[in-house]
């Protein structure tokens, strides 16, 4: 149902969360793979060039995914065997590498993370722009007098500017709330099948290292997996700054 997209959607979120870029962040955790085992003398230094260049959403068809993923259990796992069949096309060796050591919930958790890293940033321009309005706005209006209100009853006066630097001060927090949870919860997601990456015989925190540094997120003390206070908490941070914008949203 598209009736109501334009009412209860955001385009530039929209755009982060489509079907070819949640495909594209999949595969940027795969090249970025194959490129920290290369680093870490597990695969040969020839073969990241090989998968990486495999690693285009435009090369794989949305619904061939979606109908796949509905037997497999997840979209990694057709992703993946996609990618292989590509990367065997140029290099059958090669292809033995794609996803090497790495396991479906590897690839979703990290692609999901490099999602939410661009959406954090959309929304943080966005309340770098409404701070920046509201803090005008309650500049000009520090003297402008209004009815200030008690159980929706018109109560004792106040000003326009008050009422609406209590909007900043709430806005504030959440752009420092936002920002604190970062560190935290933007983090790479690498274990392997039970988290133990044993199939890197022993090079798994090497290889996890260079990840993490390929791709610009910090490393986690243990590979998180099911655990999804990460992901809860970003939701709840955004939850509470609707709350906020609703608020000034009934105020107004």
């Amino acid at each position: 149902m598209r009736l109501f997209d334009k009412l209860f959607r955001y385009d530039a979120i929209d755009r982060i969360f489509s079907d070819r870029e949640y495909i594209q962040s999949l595969l940027d955790f795969e090249a970025a793979l194959a490129r920290a085992e290369a680093k870490a003398g597990v695969i040969p230094a020839g073969d990241p060039q090989i998968i990486a260049a495999a690693c285009r959403a435009e090369q794989f068809n949305v619904e061939e995914l979606a109908a796949e993923a509905a037997v497999s259990g997840n979209v990694a796992i057709p992703l993946v065997k996609k990618l292989t069949e590509l990367v065997a096309k140029q290099n059958k060796e090669a292809a033995r590498f794609v996803h090497w050591g790495a396991t479906s919930q590897d690839a979703m958790d990290t692609g999901l993370v490099l999602q939410l890293r661009r959406v954090l940033e959309v929304v943080d321009q966005d309340l770098a722009r409404l701070t920046s309005t509201l803090a005008t706005l309650a500049d000009k209006h520090r003297v402008t007098p209004i009815a200030a209100r008690t159980w929706m009853q018109q109560a004792l006066p106040t000003t326009f500017g008050f009422i609406v630097a209590g909007w900043l001060d709430a806005i504030l927090r959440h752009s420092s709330r936002i920002s604190e949870l970062r560190g935290r919860n933007l983090t790479l997601q690498f274990g392997g099948a039970v988290g133990t990456l044993a199939a890197l015989s022993g090079r798994g925190p090497v290889v996890a290292e260079a990840l993490a540094e390929e791709l610009h997120l910090p490393l986690s003390l243990i590979p998180w997996h099911t655990h999804r206070d990460r992901i809860t908490e970003i939701a709840a941070a955004l939850g509470l700054c609707v709350g906020t914008l609703g608020k000034i949203a009934r105020d107004i």
